[in-house]
């Protein structure tokens, strides 16, 4: 249903720091960059994996900390490096790795909030 999804950032550099180490254990990766000399004025990173970007972070600041955004992950494994990457790179707890049964039983996940705040999960729904 969704091709891709953009947030904004009030420190881009911060954010992008962020964003390369939490979605780097998930298999996301920066694949698109336009630069604001080629857009006027926004600056933006596209990750994404098999060679189409579908998140985006932008340097036009945030849009508010209502915002979740879940990425998927291939195992729980990734899940658990997902937190520990983003934890060390700026992020905060929002919820560590483990089932949250209340959703179905292997709704693995775990949560960060970046720097703006801005909720963002890694959850696998494989049995292991």
């Amino acid at each position: 249903m969704i091709d891709h999804m953009g947030i904004g950032a009030s420190d881009f550099a911060a954010s992008r720091r962020f964003y390369d180490a939490a979605l780097a254990p998930l298999g996301y990766v920066p694949l698109m960059e336009v630069t604001a000399e080629e857009t006027g004025g926004y600056h933006g990173i596209g990750y994404g994996k098999d060679g189409k970007p579908a998140f985006w972070l932008g340097n036009d600041g945030p849009r508010g900390t209502g915002i979740h955004v879940a990425f998927s992950a291939s195992c729980r494994a990734a899940v658990d490096a997902f937190y520990k990457a983003a934890l060390a790179s700026g992020g905060r707890d929002h919820g560590a790795p483990g089932l949250r049964p209340h959703y179905h039983a292997n709704y693995y996940a775990a949560f960060a909030l970046d720097p703006d705040g801005i909720n963002v999960e890694a959850v696998c729904h494989a049995a292991e």
